[in-house]
C-alpha cells in the first residue's frame, strides 16, 4: 500500500492518477476524500460553515476497516463522497484485490495504526501559493464554488489547519517530493514499486534471493517504525 499525502493542492491526486496508469492492471486507489462524515442531517447552510480542514471531518473507523480489507486482498465496499452537497454518496464502490493500493489524502500518516499499513510513504512538499492557485482552478471547475470563498477559506483554516496537522507529517515519509516533480518521477516511483512487489514475491516462495531479501527486511523493519 502507498500513501501519498501532503498539502490541499500539492499534487496528490495527479500522482495518484499518473503512478496507476503506470502501474496498469495491478494497482487500485482509493481517496480519503471518500471518506469524510456525512454531513445529511444537518441544513445546508450549517455544512458550508464547517470545517473540514481538521481530521474529525473524517470517518476514521471505516477509512481503517476498508484498507485493512483491501490490504488484505479482500474484496470490500467502499463510500463515496458528494463534495457539491457535504453528504455521502448513495453510490458505494466496490474493490476488488489489487497488487497496489495507491491511497492520497491530507492526514494518512498521522496515526499510528494506519501509518503501519503503507509500505511506501509519500510527501508531497509543495509552496503555499501554487497550492491556493491549484485549489482555486479545482474547486472553480469541480465543486461549484466562487474565487473569492476558495480564498477565504484557504486563509482562515485551510493554511491554519496544514501547519497544525498536515507539515508535521513529512517526518513520517520514506519519499518527500518537491514542488517540480513530473513524468519521470512517475516512471522512478513505479519502477520502485515494482521492484518491491518482485522482491516480496520472491520471499514468499522461498526463492534464495540474498541481498535482495535483506533490503527488503531492513525496508519492512523501517515500515514498522
Amino acid at each position: 500500500m502507498i500513501a501519498i499525502t501532503g498539502g490541499s493542492g500539492s499534487g496528490k491526486s495527479w500522482l495518484a492518477d499518473r503512478l496507476q496508469k503506470a502501474l496498469g492492471r495491478i494497482a487500485g486507489r482509493l481517496s480519503l476524500d471518500d471518506f469524510y462524515l456525512d454531513r445529511s442531517h444537518l441544513p445546508p447552510a450549517r455544512r458550508a460553515r464547517l470545517n473540514f480542514d481538521h481530521p474529525r471531518a473524517i470517518d476514521w473507523r471505516t477509512l481503517e476497516r476498508v484498507l485493512r480489507h483491501a490490504r488484505a486482498g479482500e474484496t470490500v465496499a467502499s463510500p463515496c463522497y458528494d463534495f457539491k452537497t457535504h453528504c455521502r454518496s448513495q453510490k458505494i464502490r466496490r474493490l476488488t484485490p489489487r497488487l497496489v493500493w495507491m491511497v492520497d489524502g491530507l492526514w494518512l500518516l498521522r496515526r499510528p495504526s494506519l501509518r503501519k499499513l503503507f509500505g511506501i510513504r509519500i510527501y508531497l512538499d509543495c509552496p503555499a501559493q501554487v497550492r491556493l492557485e491549484r485549489r482555486i482552478r479545482r474547486d472553480l471547475g469541480e465543486r461549484g464554488r466562487d474565487a473569492a470563498s476558495v480564498r477565504r477559506q484557504f486563509k482562515t483554516t485551510v493554511e491554519p489547519m496544514h501547519g497544525r496537522f498536515v507539515a508535521a507529517q513529512a517526518r513520517y515519509a520514506s519519499i518527500r517530493l518537491k514542488k517540480n516533480f513530473g513524468e519521470e518521477t512517475v516512471r522512478q516511483l513505479a519502477k520502485q514499486v515494482r521492484e518491491r512487489i518482485t522482491e516480496s514475491q520472491q520471499i514468499e516462495t522461498g526463492k534464495p534471493v540474498g541481498a535482495t531479501s535483506r533490503a527488503l527486511n531492513r525496508r519492512r523493519a523501517r515500515d514498522r517504525k
